[in-house]
């Protein structure tokens, strides 16, 4: 098929690149405006469904792992307001 487009594009090799390069062109704007939008609402892409099990997660929708202890599932193992290191050392 390229070749029976390359051998019917007119005006030489400048020609047939140049008709090429449109062609491609149309073919990827064709794609991009017409078809692509058509075919958009048939696919499922933005068709997101989350369920929640009656044993697991929290009102927000959010997933909690079942043996995650009580409370605030966002609680942090360590202090955030303060500096928790050792202060450096002059030899290092």
């Amino acid at each position: 098929m390229y070749s029976w487009i390359w051998r019917k594009l007119p005006f030489g090799l400048v020609g047939k690149l140049g008709g090429s390069v449109l062609l491609a062109a149309a073919t990827v704007a064709l794609l991009w405006y017409v078809v692509f939008p058509w075919a958009e609402p048939l696919l499922p892409f933005d068709d997101v469904q989350v369920s929640q099990d009656a044993d697991q997660g929290d009102p927000a929708g959010e997933m909690v792992p079942s043996d995650a202890p009580p409370g605030d599932e966002h609680d942090l193992p360590y202090d955030t307001e303060r500096n928790n290191t050792a202060p450096p050392t002059p030899d290092r």
